[in-house]
């Protein structure tokens, strides 16, 4: 009885060890395997696009637009233009209908122009409206030969 009683504490103590050791075991396992899909995905990222503008993926309508009414608009409209290490900011009035012809106009330019990062900011207390056009190394190159009215003061 006296060895039978011993023999079970002595299991006992084996689980309880095993136990432990077994989900370190498991959580290493899992973490190595998360590292590797990560690293493969990073290995995955697609290519930057190229610098060159897409007309094509605008329809012919809005392509007209785009050219023709918005940009001729926003020009006329711009304020003031500050010249970032990376790109070109843009000030703009605060008002709501500004702010839908730059939303309308940055929604289109970034199908046709997908390496420009673009961003609409409000300044707070009632400061001006901005939009950002920046990117990777060459973008800022391109804004200036592709736009040149937007660039004069």
């Amino acid at each position: 009885m006296l060895i039978l009683l011993t023999m079970n504490t002595v299991m006992k103590k084996v689980v309880f060890l095993l136990i432990p050791l077994a989900s370190i075991l498991f959580l290493r396992a899992t973490l190595q395997s998360q590292t590797q899909e990560a690293a493969g995905s990073v290995a995955q990222t697609p290519k930057p696009s190229p610098l060159a503008c897409r007309r094509l993926a605008l329809s012919p309508e809005i392509r007209t637009r785009h050219f023709d009414v918005l940009g001729p608009t926003l020009v006329r409209l711009r304020k003031s233009v500050r010249e970032l290490p990376d790109g070109y900011e843009f000030e703009f009035p605060d008002d709501n209908a500004t702010y839908q012809l730059l939303a309308e106009w940055a929604g289109q330019e970034r199908l046709c122009c997908p390496f420009v990062e673009i961003s609409l900011r409000f300044d707070r207390d009632d400061g001006p409206l901005w939009l950002r056009l920046t990117g990777r190394k060459g973008v800022k190159e391109f804004v200036q030969a592709d736009a040149g009215p937007w660039l004069k003061q």
